[in-house]
Formats: C-alpha cells, structure tokens, sequence
C-alpha cells in the first residue's frame, strides 16, 4: 500500500496545526494529494541540498511537477478544484530560484508522514524514509502494483542484507577479541592465582564479561535482522508476483484496445535483485549454523527462503509475445516465451521448452496433463539468450496444430465457443541451486477453427472472454451476461485500437447497436442497464453488426464499415433522408447494409422522373465482390456518384486508392478491366422528392405520410437474374421514431485523418490474399 493510502485516513485525526505545519502554503494538501503516485517515485533522498550541482536536476523535477499539476487541473470536471489547482501551479513558482528548496520541502513532508505512520503502528514493517511504490488504478477500477522496477523495496533488502553483514563482521570481530582476552587471562591464572585485589585481573575479567554480552546481543540482533529481511523478501516478492500478473491481465485486455505497456525489462531487472537478495539471505543463513549451530529459527527461515526462491523461479517464465487467439488448423503461427531470470540459468545443457495444447478443463487441473487433445508441429524451442538485449527467449517460428480433438458439446454449443491454450513447460536449474526446477506457462485462451468461416464467431469468443474475465479466474470462466453499458465500454476500445484513432464510438453508435442487438428497431429509451447475454452476442445478426466493427484487419469490409462509423456511425435506412434531403444530386455515403452479411451499400442522391430527387441504395459489395474489383476503383467507375458526404469531389478523396491501368502484355494481348456499371433507370427506387415539398422526420413528403400512397415508391424485391450493384431493397414506411442520428453540417465534422488512414488500409488489403 503506498505512503499516500496510509496518510490518507489519518489526516482527519490530525490537529489542524500539525496539518498546516506538515504541508504549507508553498506546497499545500492538494499538491500531495493529486501528485501522489509522482511524488513517491521520485528519489527525494538522493539529492544533497547543499550541493549546487544538483540544481539543474531539481529545476526539471519542480517543471515536471508544475507540467504534471496543469495537466490534472486541465482534466478536472470541477471548475472550482481546476481554477484552485491552476492557481497552486502558478504558486510554485517560488521554487525557480531556488529549486533545492523544494527538494528539501518534499523530502522533509514525506519524511514527517513516515515518522507519523511510524507512532501509530502502520508502517512498522519498512525502514523509515523509504517509499513504497505504488501504480495508477487499473481500467476496471481496481489498484494496480507499481510499474517501476521496485528498485526502492529491493534497496530497502539490500541495506537489510548489508546490516546482516556488518553484524557478522561485527560477531567475528567479538569473537576475536573475545577469544584473545580468554587467552590472556589464562596466561595470568598460569602465573598466579586469581587475586580479587589484582586490579588487571579484575579489568580482563569485566572485559571478558562485557565481550561475551555484547556476542550474545549482537547474535540474537543478527537473528532478528535475518528474520526481518526475509520477511520484508517475502512481501517484496509478493509484490513483484502481483505485477507479473498484472502485466499478463494487461496483455490479456489489450486484445480489445486496453493500453498495455509490454516492456519487460523492469520486472526482469526485479526478478534478478530479489534473487540475488535470496542467495546472500540463504547465505547468511548458512553463516549462521556454522558460528551458532542450528538454532530455534533457523529450519523456519530456512524453509521460507525455499518456499521464496521457488516461487520466484517458477513465476518467472511469461508469453511475451502471444499465439493468435483464432487459430485455423494446418496454418502457420508464432509466438515468443521470455524467461526472466535467463542470466541466472546454471551454464551448460541448452535448456528446452516443450508447448502442448490443452483443454479448458486441463487448464483448471494446473498440471501438465498426461493426455493430448491435439497434434502440434514444430512444438519445442530452446530458450537462448541475447547479450545485447540481455533476453532469454525461445521463439516458436513455425508452429502449426495438425488437428485437434475436442470435447463433448452440451446443447447448442459451436465449436467456435470451445476454448484451449498453449502449455509451455520446460526443466532448468538456476546457478546456486543443487535441484532443477519444473516450471511452466499458460498461454491466453485460444480457439480452434478448421475454416474461414468460422473465424468471425470464434473471434466473438475471444473478445467476449477478454472483454467480461476478471483477473484470476478460474480457467477460463466468464460471465453468461453482462451490462449494456459494460459491453459499450469494451467496442469503443477495440473500435479505437483497431482503427488506430482517439475518436471513440458516440451515443449514436450505440443506439444503433443496441437496437440490433436487442432487436428492437424502434425503441428510443436508453439501454444502458440492460443486460446483454452472450447467445445475442454471439448470434449471426450481432457478429454482422459488432464484428464488423470491431475484428480483423485483414478483411476489406471491416475497414469500410469504420469508414463509416468514422463519418456517420451505423445508419439505418430509415435516416438516410435526414441525411441527405438538403444534398445535389450525386451525393453519396458509405452504409452498412441491413440485409447483407458483411455488405456495403452505398446511397446517393439522384434525379427523380418529375424533376424532384430521390435516394438510390446501390445493392451491397461483398467481400467476393470486392476481392475482384477494390473499392476505390468501383467508386471510381460509377458516375451517378460524385461527392462524398457531405460535399468532398470522390476523386479527391479516393484517387490514390484508383488502380494504375496495367501496361500492354508482352505477348500482344491488349489487357482488360472490370468495370461497375450502375443504371439507375433500371429499377425503381424511394419515392421521389418534388422541389420545395415539406419533409417529415424521415425526409418523406408530409403529404405521403398518412396518404393512401404513403409506399409508392416502394419496389419488389429483386430477381434472381438480376445484375449486382441496383438498388437494395427498401422496406415499408414503420411508425414514426425520432432519429437519435445528428445531421451533419459541415466537412469539419469528418475525421480526416482518421478516414485517409482507413482508406490507407483499405488499399493495402485490397491487393492481399483475403483467404
């Protein structure tokens, strides 16, 4: 628990002129208070404030912290607590003239706060003036451990560890002049009897006393040091592990967009003093049978440093770099194991990491299992370290599940709702260790798939999985519901991770969403408590709507149904005329289709027969149809279309997605294209919109609304023979809904740079092997 959280509950109990004389109008509460975390990493102690040279790296500390305070009272919802702290952040200016003032000002509070937790018992089992790290909160609300490397505990072990040394130094030095004494007063008793009136005899004698005193007080302090050093090991560790774990949580919520900080090196630097503490403790330990024989705690530290030393070293293995969550049999994939105490591996035979696939109920048993599920290619890899980089990995290039047995289903369970893992196990021995130790890693839950189409419900598995699992779970169970406003949440990250934008899915977006996957297209209330079960997630309309969104990148319509959240968010037909009414003709947006799995429909504005408009929706691009011809080139080829939503020149903004004519073939052949060829003329569309005619909500003529042709314009549904890329069917006018989708008014409202690197992506993809 860091030094803050301590003070914290404290402070009501102190008297109002201890709180002023511990933070004073120079650095007043709220500066301790909001920069907490900061404060504490700093190395106050460190600095030597009569040392001037020291000055410019306290001048940087007081900018930080002036940096670091306008940026929280810039983000604080209270006007009142921003305008306080921006006034605070100007106050300390104080310091620029003198910037060791401030050192001396904060090392002193924090000092005080440990010398006051010190007289109420709280912080009894740290040193004084050392701090305790501690990291922001995680994303589901719950205290995260610290990101550094621990190094002020570890220091706190090994100042411990030196004190124990000096203290057997000390012992031996005693021990020494005790034995020489000893020698001396019998070389007296040799000569001459013990006389009580012969003053030397009587001062050698003392002297001997006061020796042997001063052995047993210091031999029962080198005990109590032992003692104390190897539990604050333990709670250090226990700290550590706590990240370990923590930075696998974050990896695992980085598959739907969490921020996550990959970086190793602090917890391997961790891992490697804790060891290295644990060594000189065991040491030590040993020094002790020998110079005192095996006393009343010894086989009780001794088992605590085993118990320790165990579990540091099977903790210590990670993924770093983890498997692809949707695997497809007989496919190629990578994934990386890092050890973190690889430079401690005793030298010798290359040490060997087997992986195996297991079950979701082998996962919960905890131990290799005898029985295999399914076949692996290319499954062992010797961990090698990296003198460079100081890593100890082993890297499986070329991994591939040959086949895979799977459970019994119960009821109507997919094999795509079917979870497994990676198991990556190995034996090694740590240098100083006589026994090698058996240890082993999990991989995060993946599934198994045999063909492409089972890849968008088997990634419905895993975002839900690393969406709604709490940390520690038993392998690997989720919730069956959860809150609408909970499943929001995780789509808007995964939409911002996968689309590489800080443009986060709106309230509209989530109506639409929420209409579709609660089936209810005309309700306006708010959904936000109303739970989401993971059948309706899972289900095909909800996978067409939320996994489009949100999954692979590899495939073209995903990238076009962001470029459309991107401008529009998810738009209904029934909206279409909102949108559009006030447009020239040729005006055209990006929708996802309604109708059509994974279908991009594109509508426009067009000329009606009597001289009005009309809006046409061009039957939806599937990915079949976009594999033959891009995008951009469809756009391109169709000429009824002409500005982009809500008035961009198409050739502007998709040009550099256009396909480059092909050069004449070597052998004579003249080369071909395919072109998309719209003809409006063909087919009946909405119904049209007179010049000047007043319009509903839906951009309807009012005097269709309650008319007896209120669907004219409504065509049937088309044949079999017809060719693609006419008008998508429309359905019959429903009850009037007051749209929660905004108009949108001017091109500032589209994110342009967010859309041109959509549009990027969508012309790499639209060259790849989408199979």
């Amino acid at each position: 628990m860091a030094l803050w959280a301590q003070m914290t509950p404290q402070l009501q109990f102190l008297p109002t002129q201890i709180l002023n004389e511990l933070y004073p109008d120079t650095f007043p509460l709220d500066v301790r208070h909001y920069l907490a975390s900061w404060i504490e990493e700093q190395r106050w102690e460190n600095f030597d404030v009569d040392n001037m040279e020291q000055e410019p790296q306290a001048r940087r500390l007081l900018d930080q912290m002036v940096r670091l305070l306008q940026e929280v009272a810039q983000h604080n919802p209270n006007v009142v607590e921003r305008v306080k702290l921006q006034h605070i952040s100007r106050n300390l200016s104080v310091f620029q003239q003198q910037p060791m003032q401030l050192v001396r000002t904060v090392r002193d509070i924090l000092r005080k706060e440990r010398h006051l937790l010190t007289q109420v018992g709280m912080h009894s089992n740290f040193p004084p003036f050392q701090q305790i790290p501690q990291g922001p909160p995680a994303t589901n609300g719950t205290p995260q451990p610290a990101r550094e490397d621990g190094k002020t505990d570890v220091d706190n072990l090994v100042l411990k560890v030196l004190e124990i040394q000096n203290c057997r130094q000390t012992l031996h030095q005693l021990q020494e002049d005790l034995n020489w004494e000893k020698q001396e007063m019998e070389s007296i008793q040799g000569q001459n009897e013990l006389d009580p009136q012969n003053s030397d005899q009587v001062t050698r004698q003392n002297r001997i006393q006061q020796l042997e005193y001063n052995y047993s007080v210091c031999a029962k302090k080198r005990m109590q040091l032992l003692q104390e050093a190897v539990c604050a090991l333990e709670l250090c560790q226990a700290s550590l592990i706590l990240r370990i774990k923590s930075w696998r949580w974050e990896q695992h919520r980085a598959t739907i967009g969490v921020q996550f900080d990959d970086n190793l090196g602090p917890l391997q630097t961790w891992c490697e003093q804790l060891l290295g503490v644990n060594s000189n403790l065991r040491q030590e330990l040993m020094l002790v049978k020998r110079d005192h024989g095996v006393v009343e705690q010894f086989h009780t530290l001794q088992e605590s440093l085993a118990h320790v030393l165990q579990t540091l070293i099977k903790n210590s293995l990670v993924v770093d770099k983890q498997p692809p969550q949707v695997i497809k049999t007989q496919s190629k994939f990578s994934t990386t194991v890092r050890y973190l105490l690889g430079e401690k591996m005793a030298p010798g035979k290359p040490v060997l990491l087997k992986a195996q696939i297991i079950t979701e109920a082998q996962a919960r048993q905890g131990v290799v299992p005898n029985e295999n599920v399914g076949e692996l290619i290319n499954s062992t890899a010797i961990l090698e370290h990296n003198t460079a980089s100081k890593n100890t990995c082993a890297t499986f290039r070329n991994m591939s599940i040959r086949k895979i047995k799977r459970a019994d289903r119960k009821g109507s369970e997919s094999v795509t709702e079917e979870k497994f893992a990676l198991l990556f196990t190995t034996e090694l021995t740590i240098t100083g260790c006589e026994s090698p130790y058996s240890i082993q890693a999990i991989s995060l839950p993946v599934v198994v798939i045999v063909h492409g189409s089972q890849e968008i419900n088997a990634m419905a598995t895993i975002i839900w999985d690393c969406a709604f699992s709490e940390p520690d779970r038993v392998p690997f169970i989720v919730p069956e519901r959860v809150p609408w406003k909970q499943m929001c949440e995780a789509l808007s990250s995964k939409f911002m991770s996968e689309v590489q934008t800080q443009r986060c899915l709106d309230r509209y977006n989530f109506h639409f969403l929420a209409q579709k996957i609660f089936d209810q297209p005309d309700i306006t209330e708010d959904f936000s408590n109303m739970p989401v079960s993971w059948a309706q997630f899972n289900k095909v309309p909800l996978t067409c709507i939320c996994l489009c969104l949100i999954c692979f990148s590899n495939l073209i319509y995903t990238f076009i149904s962001i470029l459309t959240i991107l401008i529009f968010g998810f738009i209904g037909k029934q909206h279409l005329h909102v949108i559009l009414q006030n447009k020239p003709n040729g005006t055209f947006l990006l929708r996802f289709s309604d109708s059509e799995i994974g279908g991009i429909t594109i509508a426009y504005v067009g000329p009606s027969d009597n001289g009005g408009r009309k809006i046409q929706n061009i039957q939806p691009f599937t990915k079949k149809d976009l594999d033959s011809a891009g995008l951009g080139d469809r756009i391109r080829d169709i000429n009824c279309i002409t500005h982009v939503y809500p008035d961009l020149p198409k050739n502007e903004v998709f040009k550099k997605f256009f396909t480059v004519p092909s050069p004449p073939n070597p052998d004579g052949y003249l080369p071909f294209k395919l072109t998309t060829v719209v003809n409006p003329g063909d087919q009946r569309s909405t119904a049209s919109i007179p010049p000047d005619t007043p319009m509903d909500i839906f951009g309807q003529p009012m005097s269709n609304v309650y008319g007896q042709n209120m669907n004219q314009g409504i065509f049937s549904p088309l044949p079999q023979s017809t060719p693609p890329y006419m008008p998508e069917q429309i359905p019959g006018q429903g009850p009037l809904y007051q749209s929660p989708m905004p108009q949108a008014s001017s091109s500032e409202e589209i994110d342009m740079e967010a859309l041109e690197g959509i549009l990027s992506s969508i012309c790499q993809n639209t060259n790849k092997d989408l199979n």
